[in-house]
């Protein structure tokens, strides 16, 4: 079946229901199909009724539901695309935002052309960066949990003469403070523990990362990110891990884009105005 011939089905996805839009081929609007609920067999069955399996080209929003949904149908024969939700076209003054509206326009703008699917990544690529992305917000606990224990000492002046925390002197220091107050003792304590709790778990999850690229396809391009002054193995893993498959960027100048590295820019005429990055 040719590309033009194609129904486009928008599918507007939540956790407990699935909104159906169908955009026929030529120029009539989207019509409203319903709402199934989160299921597979139960999609399957209003899909057959739409059309064929090669016959519909299926899009969605990318969300907290992940690919399953893509992958699913994907399995089936089914083409599914994941559409980036910062690049779908808004119409300037539309104030109104329902399910049913939003897999309309998501069948339309398919049926149009003018959606930008997301890279798939395969199953082994997410749980890796699932795996960068828990280590990051351990990362981000800790220094939290260090900022709070900082703070406690500062308002009872417990103050650390060394040029750098956080090393074992200051691990020594820190086990020499003593408080006359048992509360204050006990607050300090476990603050303290806090922080000793985060570092190990920042430890084990560096190591965890460190050993999940072993016989991942993207291990080469890790090893080869690692030549750049400054960027160490898990530098290296979460690059790879967030940006997916470098291939499928035609010209370095489109990895910058994506990436938002290349300057904003508002020119008319023959005014050419350029800002910070995008």
């Amino acid at each position: 079946m040719e590309k033009g011939t194609k129904i486009y089905v928008g599918l507007d996805v939540h956790k407990d229901s699935i909104t159906v839009a169908v955009a026929e081929p030529g120029r009539d609007k989207a019509r409203l199909v319903g709402k199934v609920a989160h299921d597979v067999p139960k999609l399957l069955k209003v899909l057959a009724k739409l059309g064929t399996v090669d016959g519909l080209h299926i899009v969605y929003e990318a969300g907290p539901t992940g690919y399953g949904w893509q992958r699913a149908l994907a399995a089936r024969g089914y083409t599914c695309e994941v559409i980036a939700p910062s690049k779908m076209p808004r119409q300037p003054g539309q104030r109104v935002k329902t399910d049913a509206r939003d897999s309309l326009n998501l069948a339309e703008h398919s049926r149009a052309g003018m959606q930008t699917p997301v890279w798939i990544p395969d199953p082994q690529d997410e749980a890796i960066r699932d795996l960068s992305r828990a280590r990051e917000d351990a990362v981000h606990h800790r220094g939290q949990a260090r900022q709070q224990l900082k703070g406690f000492l500062l308002r009872h002046d417990r103050r650390y003469g060394g040029k750098t925390s956080w090393c074992l002197a200051h691990d020594a220091w820190l086990a020499r403070q003593s408080f006359e107050s048992p509360a204050t003792q006990t607050a300090f304590t476990e603050s303290w523990q806090a922080v000793k709790a985060a570092d190990e778990r920042v430890a084990r999850l560096t190591k965890a990362l460190q050993e999940s690229i072993t016989d991942w396809r993207f291990e080469p391009v890790v090893e080869a990110l690692q030549a750049l002054r400054g960027v160490a193995a898990v530098t290296a893993i979460g690059l790879v891990a967030e940006i997916g498959d470098l291939s499928r960027f035609e010209h370095p100048r489109k990895l910058m884009g994506y990436l938002g590295l290349v300057p904003s820019e508002h020119s008319s005429g023959e005014r050419t105005s350029r800002g910070s990055i995008t």
